[in-house]
């Protein structure tokens, strides 16, 4: 489960996306991917949106933020599709899939605008 840090003085920490990310990244952990080559790119990808939607947060241009929040979004669909083909193959849990890709889609939605 998620550790809930609070800080006020750190951006990402006042970015909801960043909190989804989060969550995104304990859904895909608890989907129990059984290939070792599968699970390490979705938890790889999984965790660079937390990374990008931190940078992004703490970026000061315009610009600088945009490219940090599209490069996680980009990393979101590969963690979600990650999951999705897993389970596809009986190599995850298929009952994670849901949240998974409800957790996915929220937090597309949400870089999206702030890409723009």
């Amino acid at each position: 489960m998620t550790k809930k840090f609070n800080s006020s003085l750190l951006p990402h920490h006042r970015l909801r996306a960043y909190g989804v990310a989060l969550q995104l990244l304990d859904a895909v952990r608890e989907a129990q991917i059984m290939d070792r080559t599968l699970r390490d790119h979705a938890l790889r990808a999984a965790k660079a949106v937390c990374l990008n939607c931190a940078e992004g947060a703490a970026r000061v241009t315009r610009a600088d933020k945009a490219r940090s929040y599209t490069v996680a979004r980009g990393e979101g669909i590969e963690a979600v599709a990650a999951v999705e083909i897993a389970a596809s193959t009986n190599e995850a849990r298929v009952a994670a899939v849901p949240r998974v890709v409800a957790l996915g889609t929220e937090r597309y939605a949400m870089l999206t605008k702030l890409v723009r």
